[in-house]
């Protein structure tokens, strides 16, 4: 049942790409201003927690903050800032009208604006790496990796520059976004665990804390322990932007590899190529004057996605200048990295969808490789005329290629009929014969290479294959 109007709001990830109300609700409750508000106030919890620890706060005060976020409401809180001009002094003067007087003047207590900022905002990334883009990457992953293996034989012609290169077989095609996922999925894994927080106070320099305490440093590491969080080595008044921009940035790499995943696909399902095809609904419609036509709609929704977001990691960049010890300009600018989350994650959902209703049409598949299978074998000739002697055979091999355009003949043949190379046919082993007169043989380790990479990453992944070919 739809609770909300998603056709009110103005960005296309709520009214486009998050129509899910399942899938919208779960987004949102770590990456919306509400979640914002109340990762924040939860940093504002730990603070009154240690406060009241080391004796400083009255013992009653945790509960009291605990009881007073949870009847917090985001509406109340921009009200009030509507007042202050002042985001996080808003938050503090909400949580304090519903605490005893004891209590209040612990609320933020040698703190300064960004200790809670930026400490929530490494908090809720975390929370969203770990309970949400990972698992769903994870999920893809696996659907990757059962297309491997299960095409990990098929053969399939190769393609370089646009044209038909050796044979490869079609899971090595898909290994190789198996393998990039895969090391894409652990560096997030790597950069979420380098979140840092600070309680470093105004300049970074423990101003504050150290007036009340004689180890403030052991102060922060208290608060940012009740969040599962560490300081990093050196703050200003903000946490140091290198980790969250590594973070961001092994976020849109993987976007990256999801574009050309999604790209090779759609190449894939060109009318002349057609070797693999989206599942298509049965009232489905591909054009508005065209019915006969199947567009590559999902996989070229993801490429858009990519070209949208991915510049974001330009600004990124750019938010990692700070004016001496503070300045205000990546205050806009760093509250978009939730959408750029948000459309990763719709990216992500939408190739797993596709991904597990994959149509593979081996016929075409098998026409495309047989279109140059005479010349494909030029490669192995070369090399084993080489091998056995000749002493120019790149040139000989490719004058024999130019006659075979001219002709119906094979590669072979062509050998066979050639003066110069009388005698070299007869040094080759009968394994090396086969693969000139057999074309389809000449894959290398594909699906050798194709196995290796799928159980590898099932292994370090834990998750379980229908390996049945």
């Amino acid at each position: 049942m739809q609770t909300r109007d998603i056709f009110a709001n103005i960005s296309p990830l709520d009214h486009r790409y998050s129509r899910d109300e399942d899938d919208y609700a779960e987004i949102s409750k770590y990456l919306s201003e509400k979640a914002t508000i109340a990762l924040q106030a939860e940093v504002e919890l730990a603070l009154i927690k240690v406060l009241a620890a080391r004796g400083l706060a009255p013992q009653t005060a945790p509960a009291e903050v605990e009881k007073a976020i949870a009847e917090l409401t985001t509406a109340e809180v921009y009200a009030e800032e509507a007042k202050t001009k002042h985001n996080i002094r808003a938050l503090v003067n909400c949580l304090q009208k519903k605490v005893s007087k004891k209590c209040r003047p612990f609320l933020h207590f040698t703190a300064t604006s960004y200790d809670i900022v930026d400490t929530a905002n490494s908090l809720r990334y975390q929370k969203t790496a770990r309970e949400l883009i990972l698992p769903r990457l994870k999920k893809l992953h696996k659907s990757w990796a059962e297309i491997a293996f299960r095409e990990k034989d098929r053969v399939q012609i190769g393609r370089t520059h646009g044209q038909h290169a050796v044979p490869i077989t079609f899971g090595f095609t898909i290994a190789e976004y198996v393998a990039r996922l895969g090391e894409r999925i652990e560096e997030i894994e790597a950069k979420t665990d380098k979140l840092v927080g600070k309680f470093a106070g105004a300049v970074g320099a423990y101003n504050a804390s150290s007036i009340f305490f004689d180890d403030p440093e052991a102060f922060e590491k208290e608060v940012l322990a009740e969040l599962g969080l560490k300081a990093g080595e050196h703050s200003t008044q903000i946490v140091q932007a290198e980790p969250m921009t590594d973070f961001v940035h092994t976020l849109v790499s993987t976007f990256s590899v999801l574009a050309a995943f999604a790209d090779d696909m759609r190449q894939l399902q060109r009318s002349e190529i057609a070797e693999i095809g989206e599942f298509f609904a049965k009232d489905q419609v591909g054009s508005s004057t065209m019915p006969h036509k199947r567009n590559p709609i999902n996989y070229e929704n993801v490429k858009s996605l990519w070209k949208a977001f991915m510049p974001q990691m330009t600004t990124v960049y750019l938010d990692q200048l700070s004016e001496h010890q503070r300045d205000l300009t990546n205050s806009a600018s760093s509250r978009f990295i939730p959408e750029l989350i948000t459309a990763l994650l719709s990216a992500v959902s939408r190739l797993t969808r596709v991904s597990s209703k994959m149509v593979v049409d081996q016929k075409n598949m098998q026409k495309n490789f047989e279109q140059n299978k005479k010349m494909i074998v030029a490669e192995p000739l070369y090399i084993l005329l080489a091998a056995a002697g000749h002493p120019d055979a790149h040139e000989a091999v490719r004058k024999l290629t130019l006659e075979a355009q001219k002709t119906d003949l094979s590669l072979k043949e062509l050998v066979a009929q050639s003066k110069e190379l009388k005698g070299y046919w007869e040094n080759f082993r009968d394994l090396q014969k086969e693969i000139i007169l057999k074309p389809e043989k000449y894959t290398g380790i594909a699906a050798q290479k194709t196995e290796k990479i799928v159980k590898n990453w099932q292994k370090k992944f834990a998750y379980e294959l229908q390996l049945e070919v």
